[in-house]
C-alpha cells in the first residue's frame, strides 16, 4: 500500500512538474487557449457582455494526456480593454491558483497588470462543477432581469425553445436560475456563489443582482453556447415583461398581478406542516379533487432524500436479480429508446446501451443513464417507470415506508365520506404513487382515492394534460375539478383548462 502510495505521488509530481516548465508554458496548447480568450473577449465586447473593462473569461488548457483537475488554468487580467486584449496580456496558473506566468506591464495610459477579480469565483466553479471553462458576463439582460423582483432569489423560465441549450435541460422543463446578492469587491461573492452551485446542483450558472452573470460548462464551447441561451432568455423574459405577460408560465399568459421574477423558492416543510387543511371548505363545491404528491400531500425531502437516493442506489441490483423478467425487459426498451432521443439531442451525460451487449455492458450503461436522469431530476416515463419497480422492492422488504403530512389522512376520510372523489396526479409512476399511499405510517389510504394518473397522461406543466383529466373524469365541467398542486406553473395549466386550482402559494403571490 506505500510503495503504491508513493509511486502514485511520484507520478503526480512528475506531472507537475512536466506542465509547470517553461517548455510547456511557453508549447502550443496554452498559447492557442490565450489566443482563443482574446478572441473571445473581442467577440463578447461586441455582446455587450464584457465593456467598460468588465467581465472576465477562463480556459483551462485541454490536454488528453493531463487529468482534467489538474490541467492548467489560463484567465484573462482584470481593468483591462478586453476588446484588445493578446494573448501575452493573460494569467497562467495550476488548478489551485497559482500563478505560474503574468503579463508584462505596458506603458502608460495602461494600467498595471492585473489577475482578474474574479478569479476566486472562478476556482470554485472549477473545484464544485469540474468546469473546462467559466465566463463572467456583464450584459445588460443578465442584470437587468435581476430587478424585475428585488426580493426574489430565483429566475425561473419555461417553455421556451433555448432552454434546450442549458446543459439538463429540454422545452418542456422549467429553468432554475440562483440569484445572489451583489457586493462591493468581486472576491467577496465566492462564499455566496459557492453555496448557490451547492443549493442547486442542477445549475450551470448563477446570476449576480444588479451586476451579471457567470456561467460554466465542460468546455469552452459549452459555455459560451450557455451563456449565450441565458442571455437570449433573460432578454426574453424582459421583453415579455414589458408586454405584462408571464414567462414563467407554460401559456405565457398575462401576468395576473404578478410583478418581476417568480419569487417562489420554496423551503422543504415538515410532516406537520400540509397544504391539505388551508383549503378546509373549497372542496365541498367540487365533484372531484386532483391532488399532487410531492410538496402536497408529501414533504419534498420524502421525495429528494429517502425516494430518489433509494432507486438511484439499487438501480444496479435490481437490474442485476431482474433482467430477464419481462417487466425489467420492457423498462429497459423504454430507457433504451429515451436514451436514443436523448443522445440525438445532445443530452448532457447520456451513454449508449449497447442492443446486443453483454448483460453486464448494458446494466452498466442503464446504470450511468438513470443515475444521470435522477441527479438532473428529469420527469420521463421511462425513468418513473423503473423507478416505480426499484421502490416496489423497498415496499415489500420493509426498507420504505410512505411519509405523507399529518393532515392528509384525516383530509382524505372526509372528502370520502361526502362522497368526494379523489385522485392523484403525479410525475411519478402509477405504481409508484400507489405505493406510497398503501404503505404510509397511518396505513394503506389507497381506500379513499379512486384513480391515479402519471406523466403517461402527459407534462404536468401542460393544459391537455388537464383537458384529459377532465375528459376522463367524466364532468359536465372542468370547473367541478378542485386541483391541489405547490407548483405555480402546474396551477396554471389547470386553470387554462378550466380547473378549479389551489396552490399552496396562492396567499404569497396576493403580495406582488
Amino acid at each position: 500500500m506505500a510503495t503504491a502510495l508513493a509511486a502514485a505521488s511520484a507520478i503526480n509530481g512528475a506531472l507537475k512538474t512536466a506542465i509547470t516548465s517553461q517548455a510547456y508554458l511557453e508549447g502550443i496548447k496554452v498559447k492557442e487557449t490565450k489566443t482563443l480568450i482574446a478572441d473571445l473577449c473581442r467577440q463578447f465586447y461586441h455582446l455587450g457582455w464584457v465593456s467598460g473593462t468588465g467581465g472576465s473569461i477562463t480556459i483551462k488548457v485541454h490536454d488528453d494526456s493531463i487529468p482534467k483537475s489538474e490541467q492548467l488554468i489560463v484567465m484573462s487580467p482584470s481593468g483591462v480593454q478586453k476588446e484588445r486584449m493578446m494573448e501575452e496580456d493573460m494569467y497562467v496558473m495550476t488548478s489551485d491558483g497559482t500563478v505560474l506566468s503574468e503579463p508584462l506591464a505596458k506603458p502608460w495610459p495602461n494600467k498595471p497588470p492585473k489577475c482578474s477579480d474574479c478569479g476566486p469565483l472562478f476556482l470554485k466553479a472549477y473545484e464544485m462543477r469540474n468546469a473546462g471553462a467559466v465566463i463572467h458576463s456583464h450584459g445588460m439582460e443578465s442584470c437587468l432581469v435581476t430587478m424585475l423582483n428585488p426580493s426574489s432569489k430565483e429566475f425561473r423560465i419555461t417553455h421556451m425553445e433555448m432552454i434546450k441549450g442549458i446543459q439538463g435541460h429540454g422545452y418542456y422543463d422549467e429553468l432554475v436560475v440562483p440569484i445572489i446578492e451583489n457586493t462591493a469587491h468581486e472576491r467577496e461573492l465566492t462564499e455566496s456563489l459557492a453555496e448557490a452551485i451547492k443549493a442547486y446542483p442542477k445549475t450551470t450558472a448563477v446570476l449576480v443582482r444588479n451586476h451579471g452573470i457567470y456561467v460554466w460548462g465542460d468546455s469552452w464551447i459549452s459555455s459560451k453556447t450557455q451563456s449565450e441561451c441565458y442571455h437570449y432568455l433573460f432578454d426574453a423574459a424582459i421583453k415579455l415583461h414589458q408586454l405584462g405577460l408571464d414567462w414563467s408560465t407554460p401559456s405565457h399568459g398575462p401576468i395576473c398581478g404578478l410583478n418581476g421574477v417568480q419569487g417562489r423558492h420554496i423551503s422543504q416543510v415538515s410532516a406537520k406542516a400540509g397544504a391539505i387543511s388551508s383549503i378546509d371548505g373549497i372542496e365541498k363545491f367540487r365533484s372531484c379533487i386532483v391532488l399532487d404528491i410531492e410538496g402536497t400531500t408529501t414533504p419534498i425531502s420524502f421525495v429528494a432524500d429517502v425516494l430518489f437516493p433509494y432507486a438511484r442506489d439499487n438501480v444496479g441490483k435490481h437490474l442485476e436479480l431482474t433482467y430477464d423478467t419481462a417487466e425489467t425487459q420492457a423498462d429497459i426498451k423504454l430507457l433504451r429508446a429515451q436514451v436514443e432521443e436523448d443522445l440525438k439531442y445532445g443530452v448532457a451525460d447520456a451513454v449508449p446501451i449497447p442492443s446486443d451487449g453483454e448483460k453486464e455492458e448494458v446494466i452498466a450503461a442503464l446504470v450511468t443513464n438513470v443515475g444521470a436522469m435522477i441527479k438532473a431530476d428529469r420527469k420521463i416515463t421511462a425513468l418513473k417507470q423503473l423507478q416505480g419497480h426499484i421502490w416496489q422492492t423497498g415496499y415489500k422488504n420493509n426498507e420504505l415506508e410512505g411519509v405523507v403530512f399529518d393532515d392528509v389522512p384525516e383530509a382524505l376520510e372526509k372528502w370520502h365520506s361526502l362522497g368526494i372523489k379523489v385522485y392523484i396526479y403525479s410525475s411519478g409512476s402509477r405504481l409508484a404513487q400507489r405505493l406510497i399511499f398503501g404503505n404510509t405510517t397511518y396505513g394503506d389510504l389507497r381506500k379513499y382515492l379512486s384513480g391515479f394518473f402519471d406523466t403517461t397522461t402527459g407534462n404536468k406543466k401542460e393544459t391537455k394534460s388537464y383537458i384529459q383529466i377532465a375528459e376522463s373524469l367524466g364532468v359536465d365541467n372542468p370547473s367541478q375539478i378542485l386541483f391541489v398542486t405547490d407548483v405555480y406553473e402546474e396551477a396554471t395549466a389547470a386553470k387554462a383548462a378550466g380547473i378549479f386550482d389551489f396552490t399552496r402559494l396562492q396567499k404569497f403571490f396576493t403580495k406582488f
